[in-house]
């Protein structure tokens, strides 16, 4: 929510989109967790009061904070409301994990910084629930707490308004020899020295739920759409298979899947060993990788045909893809669109709306994409 999450360069919710958020998670069968996990100044804490207030009349599941000062604040005013530690309370041994147990802390989401064997103690030391990331960016400093872009830009990490410093592109000077550039980077920008490749541990699931992890946690926030389905489609997948009783092998389709969306190419980050140069881009031809672009949403179906609304161009002949929870994702060859009144069509533009054949298991809010 504005105001009090890492994330305040994104869209938030504001108060009534907050309660209507959790009422249609609730309504379709699924939890929401508030995040209040900025690092609090004495400045914050009136109005923190405030918005604990607010998060009291809209029922979510639970709260995630980073803060002692927060934690004391909800614990206070709203005793019964779970609380969730998170991943900016920089958890890395059993001791710590087991005083956040003590205080009646639900949940510990682990910092990244963890190795597999690190979290199996940490498990053998408490019984409190254990969430981790298993995908998704990952920051340069110990799990979020970075000053680097508060030093460079003015614009505080800690507060949710990271500029991803660690991502820009940085030479080497020596400070007696000013304009001459030191020749450490691989192109003629600089290399990209802080910059980390995304986390992705689907190949590896199986060891961290041995080890003792009750949640698998995808970083999302400020992701598009069509990144948000691809990735959460993948992970339920290989959670049903983790859990379905059956040996835990892994779908090519999954890494084509994730591959497939906007990323950094990937790395398993420090869960199976420390490896440092596995970690970071040094090319910037590596920093964004990505083949699949949002064409539309599907609006309603009938008949073995979908209505969708545009948001690109589709031409007849486009080889195209409906992600949807009831589908493989395979590609099709698009042979036949017509517009809204029936009439057969050639091409249409964004924001336009076709009518075109689908197979079986097409449903609404499902999205097309061209291969």
């Amino acid at each position: 929510m504005t105001g009090f999450s890492l994330r305040a360069k994104g869209d938030n919710f504001d108060g009534d989109q907050l309660k209507s958020a959790v009422d249609y998670a609730h309504a379709h069968g699924k939890k929401a967790y508030v995040t209040v996990n900025v690092f609090l100044h004495n400045r914050d804490l009136h109005p923190l009061a405030h918005h604990i207030e607010h998060i009291r009349g809209i029922n979510p599941d639970g709260v995630i904070v980073s803060d002692p000062g927060a934690f004391d604040a909800v614990s206070e005013a709203v005793p019964e409301l779970p609380i969730h530690i998170s991943t900016q309370a920089n958890i890395t041994n059993w001791r710590s994990a087991r005083f956040y147990e003590r205080i009646g802390a639900k949940r510990l989401v682990l910092a990244r910084e963890l190795s597999i064997d690190e979290i199996r103690d940490i498990r053998n030391h408490v019984s409190i629930e254990l969430e981790c990331f298993v995908h998704g960016a990952i920051c340069i400093s110990y799990s979020g707490r970075c000053y680097i872009s508060a030093f460079l830009t003015n614009r505080s990490a800690n507060s949710g308004l990271c500029t991803n410093s660690c991502r820009w592109s940085y030479t080497l000077m020596e400070e007696k020899r000013p304009g001459e550039h030191f020749p450490v980077y691989e192109d003629d920008r600089g290399t990209y020295v802080m910059s980390s490749r995304d986390l992705c541990m689907v190949e590896h699931l199986d060891k961290l739920y041995a080890a003792g992890v009750d949640s698998f946690k995808l970083e999302g926030r400020v992701k598009g759409v069509n990144y948000l389905a691809s990735v959460v489609k993948v992970y339920r997948e290989a959670i049903d298979t983790l859990v379905s009783g059956r040996d835990y092998v892994v779908d090519n389709r999954w890494l084509e899947e994730l591959s497939s969306v906007s990323n950094r190419g990937f790395t398993t980050g420090m869960y199976l060993g420390r490896h440092p140069h596995a970690h970071y881009n040094h090319d910037e031809q590596e920093m964004y990788k990505g083949m699949h672009n949002i064409l539309g949403v599907v609006r309603s179906t009938r008949d073995g045909w979908a209505e969708v609304y545009l948001k690109g161009k589709l031409t007849v002949g486009d080889s195209v893809v409906f992600l949807s929870p009831a589908l493989q994702g395979s590609a099709i060859t698009l042979r036949q669109m017509n517009d809204v009144f029936g009439n057969p069509i050639d091409s249409a533009k964004n924001e336009d709306t076709v009518v075109i054949p689908v197979v079986e298991g097409v449903s609404k809010n499902d999205l097309l994409r061209k291969k």
